[in-house]
């Protein structure tokens, strides 16, 4: 089997390169706006059971006066899954249980309701199998057609630099799988989702880490741009409201249908850093 422990190290950095910029571009906005808020840094460590070093993470949270929630996360994790649970991941089993993982995470809530929730992650993991994975996804309460056009196009100019098939495919794939089955509505308009991008030797490492860090780079150039446009815009209490029933939906994806919520508890996950998704306020009709 392949050591990507080299690999595996410079997807962390990465990561953790791109949360440092992007924290710094969140924090700029919120000083556009006349607020002081900065993101609060808290360190975690996994918990294993023998006691042994399973890693950890950084849980970034920053409330302001644009954004009201907004939590980016960094991990890297290994261990071993627990059999009932390794049987549904790429290239583990019951019998090949080991696995590493490493990632950003990032959901934001925002206090106008005229400004889009977004999410974005992407992550590198290796068992018997290493692959890259994550998307973007936009999730406006008040959808405007300008905004999710240049969201797309973002992503869609990242995935043309490297395979004309990607975008289609994985603007399919986001929406198939940020839909609420229970609702028959989408979570939002939308964005790429992909996953087990395979990693079969290191020209293949190379390849999916290349389109891994434009996935990154086409989030920190679109978001911030998108939020400058709508964060000065009035707003009522009846779209506040609406807002806060839409965050409803956002909260039941994640607690019922998203796989790194599910993850991140079947790994022994910071349970802080794992619900961050979920929005400050919130009702349901």
């Amino acid at each position: 089997m392949t050591d990507w422990t080299q690999q595996t190290e410079q997807a962390r950095l990465w990561f953790e390169s791109l949360r440092n910029r992007i924290c710094a571009a969140f924090e700029a906005i919120e000083a556009e706006a006349g607020s002081h808020a900065t993101f609060d840094y808290l360190p975690w460590d996994r918990e294993t059971e023998d006691g042994s070093d399973g890693g950890g993470g950084v849980r970034g949270v920053m409330k302001g006066k644009v954004f009201e929630k907004v939590g980016v996360n960094v991990s890297t994790v290994s261990g071993q899954f627990a059999p009932q649970f390794a049987a549904s991941v790429n290239g583990a089993s019951a019998e090949q249980p080991n696995f590493t993982a490493t990632g950003i995470s990032l959901v934001a809530h925002m206090a106008n309701p005229h400004v889009p929730a977004v999410h974005m992650n992407t992550r590198f993991l290796t068992t018997q199998a290493a692959w890259f994975g994550g998307g973007a996804d936009l999730n406006p309460p008040i959808p405007y057609e300008e905004d999710t056009e240049a969201f797309h196009a973002a992503f869609r100019a990242a995935c043309a630099r490297h395979n004309p098939t990607y975008y289609d495919k994985f603007k399919a794939w986001a929406d198939e799988y940020f839909f609420i089955p229970h609702r028959g509505v989408a979570r939002g308009v939308g964005g790429i989702f992909y996953d087990h991008l395979e990693c079969e030797d290191e020209a293949a490492f190379e390849r999916n880490f290349a389109f891994t860090r434009d996935v990154g780079e086409a989030f920190l150039d679109v978001f911030p741009r998108i939020v400058r446009t709508r964060m000065g815009m009035d707003w009522t209490l009846e779209e506040k409201a609406a807002q806060k029933e839409w965050r409803g939906r956002y909260v039941e994806f994640n607690l019922v249908y998203d796989r790194g919520t599910l993850f991140g508890l079947k790994t022994g996950g910071n349970i802080d850093a794992i619900l961050m998704s979920l929005p400050p306020e919130v009702t349901w009709g």
